[in-house]
């Protein structure tokens, strides 16, 4: 089985950006063409793409919609979204706007039956993102955390028809220290879920590791401070992932 390498572009302010643990007064800019950022990814071999409108995350909707549609339109893959989208109408814009996959965090904790509601009238498109802190929930840009572990957030979800779960260290995320590969694995297997790995890729180590747990149910991963610094090379990422 081979995994989807999912190269990030989380933007802020227009620019394209990576946070630590996912802080936005600890952001470091990589570019202001978040466009460019994506046809660069294209050309290495990246046929899937992960944006995060990190602002309509905290502000609860659309903030860097200009960025998004240009990408959306420059690339040629498939584009998976998320940040602030918590309500039907949102999430019936990206995708007609084409949008492949909309990732919904914050709503599916406090609005589970909004986000089943949309996984029932838009099969394959709906990922729910599993952000963990300490083994709990972490919600409204990960601000906020919650008493409700992960499991329970992912199980809430089995029989609703979504197309993923994201599953998120948050304490790992932008700081290079390594994905989370157990608890990751763990997730997949405790679920009938497919899971993308996210946070903490460091380098071509993290991605063998997790292509051999695509067995267990591992579908891709996320990667985005280790290909912007040069720790990781998304082509052989990709080419390993694919082998």
């Amino acid at each position: 089985m081979s995994l989807i390498v999912f190269p990030a572009i989380d933007l802020k302010g227009g620019q394209v950006v990576r946070l630590a643990e996912g802080d936005m007064d600890r952001a470091t800019v990589y570019g202001d063409d978040p466009a460019a950022q994506a046809m660069l990814f294209a050309e290495a071999g990246a046929q899937h793409l992960h944006v995060v409108d990190l602002d309509g995350s905290f502000a609860g909707h659309a903030v860097n919609a200009d960025a998004v549609e240009s990408i959306v339109r420059t690339f040629p893959g498939h584009v998976q979204l998320g940040g602030g989208i918590r309500n039907r109408a949102s999430v019936e814009r990206w995708f007609e706007l084409g949008v492949s996959r909309i990732v919904i965090g914050t709503a599916a904790l406090k609005d589970p039956d909004f986000v089943k509601e949309v996984a029932r009238d838009f099969p394959g498109g709906i990922v729910v993102a599993v952000d963990a802190r300490d083994g709990f929930v972490a919600t409204d840009g990960w601000a906020e955390k919650s008493d409700m572990e992960v499991l329970d957030l992912a199980r809430r979800f089995e029989d609703a028809g979504v197309a993923a779960l994201l599953f998120t260290d948050v304490g790992r995320d932008g700081m290079l220290k390594g994905c989370n590969v157990q608890a990751t694995v763990d997730l997949a297997r405790a679920t009938d879920i497919p899971v993308i790995a996210s946070g903490g890729v460091a380098g071509i180590g993290d991605i063998r590791m997790l292509a051999i747990h695509a067995v267990d149910g591992i579908e891709g991963v996320i990667t985005g401070r280790a290909l912007y610094d040069g720790r990781l090379d998304l082509a052989t990422a990709i080419a390993l992932a694919n082998a």
